[in-house]
């Protein structure tokens, strides 16, 4: 006989680290989870923008910025995984070769053709340029958030593009109806 087991795919949720989450690449992030399978799972960080500037990166790809609003854009560290790699979080108005539709609102891309766009202000609506993404194996993900190490909730296009990354952890909570400042990183640890 065999058993068929259920799987409850977070695809289009937030990942919010709890308090007691003792790794420095995930501390107080939010995490847009593009991808999750039964094989694993693949998200971008949300809230955690990095010392590179739309500038450096446009300067380092060769890539002219016609659109000034776009010289101080911050690029965002979406996650440990290919750190060297560009990944677009975007609104799925725009379209490219190799974009991945997460839902009929929102789109990754990972392409020069891509941030090209974007530099010529041809490119989506909203957008979050990040260096890296966050990955997890077969069951891993799962277990995390058995472990309580992660909350999970639907994700909000408000906070996703249009919530400054300062105020994303707290606006992922208010999304659940959580303030975490009230949360102490030992619950049930007593």
């Amino acid at each position: 006989m065999t058993m068929n087991t259920f799987f409850d795919s977070f695809k289009n949720h937030f990942l919010i680290s709890m308090p007691h989450l003792d790794d420095p690449h995930f501390e107080h992030t939010v995490i847009y989870l593009c991808e999750h399978t039964k094989a694993g799972a693949m998200g971008i960080i949300i809230n955690r923008p990095s010392n590179v500037d739309f500038t450096e990166l446009a300067n380092h790809l060769g890539i002219q910025i016609d659109s000034p609003s776009l010289v101080s854009e911050p690029i965002y560290t979406g996650g440990p995984v290919e750190a060297e790699r560009g990944f677009i979080l975007h609104t799925a108005d725009k379209v490219w070769s190799n974009t991945l539709r997460v839902t009929d609102e929102v789109s990754l891309s990972a392409s020069l053709e891509a941030l090209e766009d974007i530099a010529q202000d041809k490119g989506p609506d909203a957008f979050r340029i990040t260096l890296g993404c966050a990955g997890w194996d077969a069951g891993q993900l799962e277990t995390e958030i058995a472990n309580n190490d992660w909350l999970v909730c639907e994700a909000d296009l408000d906070v996703l593009f249009y919530t400054p990354s300062d105020m994303q952890f707290t606006a992922a909570t208010r999304v659940l109806g959580i303030d975490m400042t009230r949360l102490s990183p030992d619950i049930g640890h007593g």
